[in-house]
């Protein structure tokens, strides 16, 4: 299953930060040997002012209780440096701590930058100092603190750039939390300001668009209404354009949400061409079960594919946690996975047969008979499809169902539209990068 671990692609798109619950449930998942895990930890915390994490980590690796010499160094220089930054702060700290006059504060920035200044003496230098404290505080681990400096920071900060890198900072401290409501919102203040902001190149703003598809990850597969808002995201065509060009395994998780959402079937239709045209960038064992059902109609592959699907989703870091525990109704994914990937192979085989064995049918389902009998009965009875079973001769009858006409041309036209804005944009950010490049 290591084969299919996406870590080494997501990492380099996350914050370092970030890297750590993704290699403490690889550790815990036995994907890697451990002295494996234990190394990366230790190359990603030299990188971070968490030295006394780093030196539990050293211990573990090594195998012994000294520390070397350049690390309690690191550790005095930390808490020399985060005493002077926290000095440069105090005073905006406490003017913000202080109920009655943080009330003072207006909407409106410039008013509040003049009053702050007038009043209590506090100026750009101050501001930068917040800033700056802010930064080390998260570099320390110390995310909550991080997290509301970080936005009282923003509530003052007129510099358009470092406000941003602020919230980018303030969304990685909730996803450290586990603030998944308020992780979700600073998410969609990122999202506004990338689709609104003026960057320097067209690569830059789908660069930042890649990096924000890799945040959501966390949230996504922990909010209550995750896999919803994935689709919604990863599904538009700026977003879906960046995945295709630049991070194609981003697919797993798109694809992953389609399985188990019955409500976006419309929208399914064309992630299916999308799986097809990217099956020579990227195949998992995910993406391939959807392409043997839809594609190929490869039923015995597809039976394969999702017993490859369970491992997969077991093993991987954002899937992995929900796998089992329970998904965002407390259904565990890999259940509510089985049993719609079941769904979408019984349902396409139907549609392809009139008269179909059951005994087929369950091993195509990889159930016994018995069980795929009642699968069978309870699905005919809630779903849409004309079928019955007739026992006499162990066999499902579907009735047949012939295609309208003109539902099968305004489905083919309904999309044009988009795809001629898809178009367009394309051409014009190609043309754009030309422009840049020259």
């Amino acid at each position: 299953m290591a084969n299919y671990d996406l870590t080494p692609r997501i990492a380099p798109n996350l914050d370092r930060h970030l890297v750590f619950p993704l290699l403490e449930f690889l550790q815990e998942r036995q994907l890697y040997p451990d002295q494996d895990i234990l190394r990366a930890k230790l190359e990603l915390l030299n990188q971070t002012n968490m030295v006394d994490y780093a030196m539990d980590i050293h211990r573990a690796f090594y195998h012994t209780e000294d520390v070397p010499q350049d690390m309690v160094d690191r550790r005095a220089e930390v808490v020399a440096r985060l005493k002077a930054l926290e000095e440069g702060a105090s005073p905006l700290v406490n003017f913000l701590q202080n109920e009655k006059a943080y009330q003072e504060l207006r909407a409106e920035k410039q008013y509040n930058l003049q009053m702050l200044n007038e009043r209590y003496q506090i100026g750009p230098e101050q501001i930068e100092a917040l800033y700056q404290y802010a930064k080390f505080q998260f570099e320390c681990g110390n995310y909550s603190g991080a997290a509301d400096y970080l936005y009282l920071y923003r509530t003052l900060c007129t510099n358009s750039e470092r406000s941003l890198s602020a919230l980018w900072g303030k969304l990685a401290a909730e996803i450290l939390m586990q603030n998944w409501d308020i992780a979700l919102d600073e998410l969609n203040r990122v999202k506004e300001i990338i689709d609104s902001k003026s960057f320097s190149s067209p690569l830059n703003q789908v660069q930042n668009r890649i990096w924000l598809m890799h945040w959501s990850l966390f949230i996504f597969f922990n909010h209550d209404n995750g896999r919803t808002q994935i689709i919604d995201l990863f599904n538009q065509d700026k977003y879906l354009n960046a995945i295709q060009t630049s991070a194609p395994h981003l697919l797993r998780y798109l694809a992953t949400a389609f399985v188990v959402n019955k409500r976006r079937r419309p929208q399914f239709k064309d992630f299916i061409k999308v799986i097809q045209q990217e099956q020579y960038s990227y195949e998992d064992p995910i993406t391939e079960f959807l392409a043997c059902v839809y594609v190929k109609y490869d039923f015995d592959a597809a039976q394969q594919k999702m017993r490859e699907c369970e491992e997969v989703i077991l093993n991987d870091p954002f899937l992995g946690k929900r796998a089992e525990e329970g998904n965002f109704a407390s259904v565990p994914l890999r259940d509510e996975f089985l049993e719609n990937a079941r769904l979408f192979i019984f349902e396409t085989y139907c549609r392809i047969h009139q008269r179909i064995d059951m005994g087929v049918l369950a091993e195509k389902l990889n159930l016994n008979y018995e069980e795929a009998e009642r699968w069978i009965v309870n699905l005919i009875r809630t779903s849409k499809l004309d079928a019955k079973i007739d026992s006499k001769t162990g066999t499902v009858l579907m009735e047949p169902n012939q295609p309208n006409v003109y539902e099968q041309l305004i489905d083919h036209t309904k999309a044009l539209s988009g795809r001629t804005y898809k178009l367009v944009s394309q051409l014009l950010e190609h043309a754009q990068t030309q422009q840049a490049a020259r």
